[in-house]
This record gives structure tokens, sequence and C-alpha cells, in this order.
């Protein structure tokens, strides 16, 4: 498992994205299964860092395990910001224009859609939020 602690900042989305590639690299992931896992990466660390902790800055914990039977990654995401779980939302309703629909929901949906797993859990302070995929 790697991990990286790094400030909650929109800034800092590259370097996040930058760090999980390293890792998948290094297990042959195909380029579908690393985009799908970027694109959620990209949503995930966004929301923390546009609202875990504002108006401030606060911290991050990004970790990626990469199990190897049956090949697939799990990303973890940990914050000490305000408590709040994305998966309690409902989903939008995608049968509606985009017009019609009202704003936000559709990156979490499209990371709940494209991942294996998803999972949410407050504990000791910190909200936890892990993905997996299988690759």
């Amino acid at each position: 498992m790697k991990e990286l602690n790094i400030e909650a900042t929109p800034e800092n989305i590259d370097t996040v994205i930058a760090f999980v590639d390293e890792q998948l690299e290094e297990y042959g992931c195909g380029m579908k299964a690393q985009m799908a896992i970027d694109v959620a990466v990209d949503e995930l660390f966004a929301n923390i860092a546009h609202y875990a902790y504002s108006p401030e800055t606060g911290y991050a914990t990004v970790r990626v395990d990469v199990i190897k039977d049956p090949l697939s990654v799990e990303i973890t995401f940990i914050d000490n910001g305000v408590p709040y779980d994305p998966l309690a939302n409902i989903d939008p309703d995608t049968s509606l224009s985009v017009e019609d629909r009202p704003i936000g929901g559709m990156g979490i949906f499209i990371v709940k859609k494209s991942m294996d797993l998803v999972n949410y859990e407050y504990k000791d302070g910190k909200n936890i939020l892990t993905i997996k995929k299988n690759i």
C-alpha cells in the first residue's frame, strides 16, 4: 500500500492523479480502467478540496492498495473535514434533459457507475471514502 498526505486544494488534483497512476502503471492497468479511475479520483479529491474544510484548507490522505488476486485497486480518501456522505444523496434522474436536472450530483453518480465498489464511513472524526476497480 502506498500513501500520500497532501494539502486538499484544487491545485493538487493533478499531483494526486499522478500518484495514483504511478501505482496503476506498475501493475499494467489498462487504459480504459485507468481513465475511469482518474475521473473518479479527480471528482473525489476535488470534492474534498472544495468542501471538506471550506473556507479553510486542510489535508487529505490518499491510499492506493493494489490487490493481486483478482487484480484490482482500492483507493481510499481520508480527511478530517466536515462529515459528509456523498453516497447518501439520491442519484440524479438521467432521463431528464440537462436543462431540467438540478445542478450537482453527476460527479458522484459517475463514480458510483464506473467503480466496482464505492464505500463511505465516518469514523474517529474522519471521512473515509473507498473506491475499488477491477483492473
